[in-house]
């Protein structure tokens, strides 16, 4: 029999599914000293973002040869040693469609809330205070956004930001300008001294992309959204510009250590934070759970 073990737990649906095609399916988290014994016992690992599954975990599941796959339910695969275990043998898949429209719809969120003084508003009505003039805000429509690469969720949000009357622009890190994107590329430069909104979807890079000489080049006033990988954005830079109205708000979902432990930014008044809750919405949980399967399926039946 397959056994399958989800470190971080599986959608009920996907449970089932796989437990009616024959497989067995344990949901059981184990740390980073227990894992690589227990994953060697297993023919598939899935994770989410709580489990790495580095080098001493494929050393120690290619000794018995049973681990085949493993699957991150989510986009990126940062928290898998993907290279050294597909050099062991072991293949690494995510489910790259899963989550795109939620966590644009987080992105569009991030700018409304930031635009709009929704959390702000919604604090001080609560301890009673009526202070309508100090929430004016400003509109979507007519303004520029501004994305860091063109995946799957980027499109999304594309789309939506357009469909709210904004203008979208975007770039490549790689510097590849893809044919038939209705959307207009320009360098990184021209986007950062264009945009009214910067919008980060790429992967973890070496160093921060908005470090301190590019958040330079942004036009003053201007919001940044991350909802991609912490590492992208130098916290330290993005605290000052805050601070100094270089930038005028910033929308987050992902950080430098999760849970969140640094007090200059959970408590700054130009930030609006999530949890790290991109992809955390029922209908995107359903078809991480529906691709899971899948891609379980296609592996060993």
């Amino acid at each position: 029999m397959v056994r399958i073990l989800a470190t971080d737990g599986i959608e009920a649906s996907a449970a089932k599914a796989l437990s009616d095609l024959g497989f067995e399916v344990v949901q059981q988290f184990y740390d980073e000293n227990e894992l690589p014994g227990k994953a060697a016992e297993f023919d598939v690992v899935v994770v989410r973002s709580a489990t790495k599954i580095r080098k001493p975990v494929i050393d120690e599941a290619s000794k018995s040869g049973k681990l085949k796959l493993v699957i991150r339910g989510g986009v990126g695969i940062d928290n898998i040693d993907a290279v050294y275990a597909k050099e062991k043998g072991i293949e690494v898949r995510n489910t790259p469609n899963a989550s795109s429209v939620s966590v644009a719809e987080l992105v569009i969120g991030h700018m409304f809330s930031l635009t709009r003084f929704i959390y702000d508003a919604n604090v001080t009505m609560r301890a009673g205070k009526w202070e309508k003039k100090r929430y004016e805000g400003i509109e979507l429509a007519g303004k520029t956004l501004g994305l860091i690469g063109m995946g799957r969720i980027a499109r999304c949000a594309a789309k939506m930001a357009s469909g709210l009357g904004m203008k979208v622009i975007y770039t490549n890190t790689s510097g590849h300008k893809p044919e038939n994107e209705p959307f207009k590329y320009v360098s990184l430069d021209e986007l950062l001294q264009s945009s009214d909104f910067v919008s980060l979807h790429v992967p973890k890079a070496d160093k921060p992309i908005l470090d301190s000489a590019n958040i330079a080049k942004m036009k003053t006033g201007a919001y940044i959204i991350n909802t991609a990988r912490a590492q992208l954005v130098d916290t330290a830079e993005l605290l000052k510009a805050l601070d100094s109205g270089k930038i005028a708000g910033a929308g987050l979902d992902v950080f430098d250590e999760e849970p969140i432990k640094d007090e200059k930014v959970y408590t700054h008044p130009k930030i609006s934070m999530t949890p790290h809750v991109g992809g955390s919405t029922a209908e995107a949980q359903n078809r991480i759970g529906e691709e899971i399967v899948a891609i379980i399926k296609e592996r060993f039946k």
